[in-house]
């Protein structure tokens, strides 16, 4: 079962036959280096799957695997996902990259089709970027993809900033894009049309 597909990736719901090829990302200190959680081992691997497939049962979304289209590869991962900050419950946008596929625009595309699918097909009336100021390649990630103003806040403890998108800024976006000559990354939802 997949999510969606854009040019060059697959999206599929995480599941354990992907715990070995993702505990080799989330151990990279690089890939983790802006992480509440840190490094992960296998074990911390296997909590994060077991919290993907507990969020796919109780909101239908979650982080999904990013393949390759050409091979079928795991890059690593993206997807809204729910998240406490402070009293209320938001869907997070959150992402990892194995450090091979940095820089090659495969975020900017993920984030695209997440987006595409969680406010198209999942209805989500708005999501949150929480990033840390240092971590410039994730702004600049969500920043293209159409997060514009945002709020510092301490998220546990650290200094982040709070950007947000909802779905009615999120169609002035596509409008916009297609005026320029861009538009959001292609998305195909099993037994969905695009609008």
């Amino acid at each position: 079962m997949f999510i969606a597909e854009t040019d060059r990736l697959i999206l599929r719901p995480l599941g354990y036959d992907d715990l070995a090829d993702l505990a080799d990302i989330l151990a990279d200190p690089e890939v983790m280096r802006y992480s509440l959680r840190g490094v992960c081992d296998r074990a911390a691997t296997l909590r994060f799957i077991d919290w993907c497939v507990a969020c796919y049962r109780s909101h239908g979304l979650g982080p999904w695997a990013l393949l390759g289209r050409s091979g079928g590869e795991l890059l690593g991962f993206c997807g809204l996902g729910p998240e406490p900050v402070g009293e209320r419950e938001e869907i997070n946008l959150g992402y990892r990259l194995a450090r091979r596929y940095w820089h090659q625009g495969f975020a900017t595309e993920a984030v695209d089709a997440v987006l595409t699918h969680g406010f198209q097909a999942k209805r989500v009336e708005s999501v949150v970027a929480i990033i840390e100021p240092g971590n410039v390649a994730s702004l600049r990630v969500v920043e293209k993809a159409g997060f514009g103003d945002y709020r510092m806040e301490a998220f546990h403890d650290r200094p982040a900033r709070m950007y947000r998108m909802s779905v009615e800024q999120w169609r002035q976006l596509g409008k916009s894009l297609s005026r320029l000559g861009r538009r959001p990354s292609a998305v195909v939802n099993p037994g969905q049309e695009a609008d």
